[in-house]
């Protein structure tokens, strides 16, 4: 979560000229002092915790944290930096050997920092995995790598597909495209009658929030990237991610309900095209429906309603989501009495505080971030906000259908670049969807046999 993006993304690391593994391995190295007492002061539990995250609702966390010293004395040094920069931060702070306690971690990141031994499992606390029982099981699933569990949720979102219910009615229809043929018909009917040149509109520019507008095609088609045991399957005609990358590639080429410009379009910059009125329907982060649904914010406003994924062929109303979480560093773990104390802060800020959701409530109603823990959603103040700007009861029913990413591996970073270039050369008509996907295939074949 940031200013500019509420939920953080993944990205590849580049540092200094290194590319990710070169940069890594590097930093490992410089890990290895971690263990090292004449470099490293060993930490005490009187010494003050630190706790780092983006730079996102900060007065919210500032007045949490404050709460969390009053209660237990136990200071807390926060830090933030901006989203942009924060994956490059935490990675020096690690090999560094930073003081570093409590962090955010994106569940993008999971494999690669768990692997790399710079975060530690949170299972040893049972007063934390009590809340799985609370927790919308696809966080659970997102914080857990290798039978392991990593953090407690704080926020998770998905992709909706949102909708102009005054140009819906204009083309004549009554409801909104429930599979993605449908989107085809009411979008040619649309320009047929001039209300949008391109009434759909996709962000495709190679931005960290590309693999989910990809991803929630995907599975709306019944698709995958990867198997169950994680080999490349989007090359597969059938069960791969064919089906939805030829749609993309007819939406811009044969159908032109969507501008060829849309690889150069980004999350942001989608986010205000449709507020501005200039498209019918969009996939954009369904936590966007509080700005879109903002007469301060949009042209729209009060026009733009959220509905269900469409179905591909033989598909389902799947989504994908993502999810992000508070977590321990490994560093931290070490010492008995410390890791006791941060996980009680992981505990305030990821479970309940006096008794209660009170961060993640505080963030949905300040920010509008969305949250993991079921309790809230019968939250008579949570149901009264979300019904200003969005149908309660279609939101649930999409975060039911809402699937975890299955490329997030270590070298997903990596191979994320690859696979952007080749779905944008395949809607340039550079390439054929099946080209750019067996090209995507070998690229994950041959990193994940490097790892």
């Amino acid at each position: 979560m940031n200013s500019s993006k509420t939920s953080g993304r993944a990205g590849d690391l580049i540092k200094g000229g290194l590319g990710r593994r070169d940069f890594l391995k590097t930093a490992a190295l410089a890990g290895a002092a971690i263990g090292m007492p004449h470099l490293i002061r060993p930490a005490s539990a009187a010494d003050t915790l630190t706790m780092q995250t983006w730079s996102a609702a900060v007065d919210v966390v500032k007045s949490h944290l404050s709460a969390f010293d009053k209660k237990t004395g136990i200071r807390v040094d926060y830090g933030n930096v901006p989203w942009a920069q924060y994956r490059e931060t935490m990675v020096t702070k690690f090999a560094g050997g930073a003081p570093l306690d409590m962090l955010w971690v994106s569940d993008a990141w999971l494999p690669e920092w768990a692997e790399a031994g710079w975060i530690a499992p949170i299972e040893g606390f049972d007063f934390l995995t009590k809340y799985n029982t609370d927790v919308v099981q696809f966080c659970t699933d997102s914080m857990t790598y290798k039978g392991h569990q990593y953090g407690l949720t704080y926020y998770t979102d998905y992709m909706g597909f949102l909708y102009d219910s005054e140009k819906l009615a204009a083309a004549g229809f009554n409801a909104p495209p429930t599979s993605w043929d449908e989107v085809v018909t009411q979008s040619l009917a649309m320009k047929q009658k001039g209300i949008s040149e391109f009434p759909m509109m996709l962000s495709m520019a190679q931005e960290s929030w590309l693999i989910e507008f990809m991803s929630a095609i995907v599975f709306s088609h019944n698709g995958r990237f990867t198997d169950a045991d994680g080999k490349a399957i989007m090359q597969h005609p059938k069960d791969g991610a064919v089906a939805a990358l030829q749609w993309i590639v007819d939406a811009v080429r044969k159908h032109k309900i969507v501008s060829p410009a849309c690889v150069e379009t980004g999350e942001l910059a989608g986010l205000k095209a449709l507020s501005a009125g200039n498209h019918a329907f969009a996939l954009l982060p369904k936590y966007r429906l509080r700005v879109l649904n903002d007469p301060a914010q949009s042209k729209t406003a009060g026009k733009i309603k959220q509905a269900m994924m469409p179905m591909g062929p033989n598909g389902s109303h799947a989504t994908v989501g993502w999810m992000r979480f508070h977590g321990m560093t490994a560093q931290t773990a070490k010492t008995k009495a410390r890791a006791e104390q941060t996980a009680r802060l992981i505990e305030w800020f990821g479970g309940k505080a006096d008794g209660q959701y009170t961060f993640q409530k505080l963030l949905f109603l300040d920010a509008g971030a969305d949250f993991g823990v079921k309790p809230l959603y019968q939250d008579a103040e949570v149901q009264a906000a979300y019904t200003k700007f969005a149908d309660f009861n279609i939101i649930q029913q999409q975060q039911t259908l809402a699937r975890k990413k299955d490329v997030i591996a270590p070298w997903f970073g990596e191979w994320n670049e690859t696979n952007g270039a080749a779905w944008q050369a395949a809607v340039l008509g550079n390439v054929t969807p099946e080209a750019a996907l067996d090209q995507s295939a070998k690229s994950w074949t041959k990193l994940k046999s490097r790892a």
